[in-house]
């Protein structure tokens, strides 16, 4: 869960507002697009229910699944793999203490059900991290931000470090039940100060070609990557002129993302859409 300082949201001119979410739903931290039914796929972080809500094109909730025998300690983001099968992502560690990092599989055919079990859950840790909490200046555990390729997840932190510099791990899980260290592959330096360049989510590309990262005001589009290290790849920074709390993005389709703000005071709650091309 983030917090933001007193701020003013300005008009975008990159940012097509579609619709204000459901107004019990003001802490929505994940989405994802399921083209078979046409629902964005949402979840909120700590503090609120262990459920999924499935949310159509106007804005109105059309489903509600809660996740049994779970509890949401913190999650951060949901995806899905090739197959349409969700994940979610239960690794959200503001204070970098924790030791119960987690990932649930959420079959695709159980999401008609009121109520499901995860198929299976993925643990997790860093072999970087050796201390519960790390010193203040290096706080790198947190994340809220993850995507599946190719069978495993990749995770991208958030880094809450005193002195922050912009720096984002890339670490990879493999999507497999049971207990794994996660692995490093490589890093990037996002532009700006904590408030616009911290790492709030992620999303991949339906054809597996783009990964695009989040922050409060910005996105970063990874692409030309030969290897699972995307940030091998070409990157193109976007300014959305548009600073509000934003902590959800998915793709659409492959020339379209979606992003999704918390509710702050009377800013935000708000589903966005971004027209790549337009960007050209």
């Amino acid at each position: 869960m983030s917090s933001l300082f007193a701020f003013c949201q300005r008009e975008s001119t990159v940012l097509k507002e579609l619709y204000v979410l459901p107004k019990h739903l003001k802490e929505v931290s994940g989405i994802v697009f399921n083209g078979n039914s046409n629902l964005i796929w949402m979840l909120e972080d700590s503090g609120n229910a262990n459920a999924i809500y499935g949310v159509d094109d106007k804005g109105q909730q059309q489903r509600k699944v809660t996740i049994a025998q779970t509890e949401n300690v913190d999650w951060e983001d949901i995806t899905k793999d090739n197959e349409g099968n969700l994940y979610i992502g239960d690794f959200g560690n503001n204070d970098n203490e924790r030791k119960d990092l987690t990932i649930y599989k959420i079959a695709k055919d159980s999401l008609k059900n009121e109520s499901v079990i995860p198929s299976y859950k993925v643990s997790f840790a860093y072999p970087e991290q050796t201390e519960f909490p790390p010193k203040k200046t290096e706080l790198f555990y947190d994340v809220e931000a993850f995507v599946v390729y190719k069978n495993n997840f990749y995770l991208f932190t958030k880094n809450r470090s005193k002195g922050f510099d912009g720096t984002t791990f890339l670490y990879k899980v493999p999507n497999q039940a049971g207990f794994h260290q996660a692995q490093l592959l490589g890093q990037f330096k996002a532009e700006g100060d904590f408030q616009n360049a911290a790492i709030t989510s992620a999303g991949i590309s339906p054809d597996e070609r783009k990964v695009v990262l989040l922050s409060h005001s910005q996105i970063w589009i990874f692409e030309n990557f030969t290897s699972d290290n995307f940030f091998s790849g070409n990157v193109n920074r976007i300014n959305l002129h548009h600073f509000s709390q934003k902590e959800a993005i998915c793709f659409k389709d492959n020339k379209t993302v979606l992003i999704v703000d918390e509710k702050t005071k009377k800013i935000g709650g708000k589903l966005y859409q971004l027209d790549l091309d337009s960007l050209d």
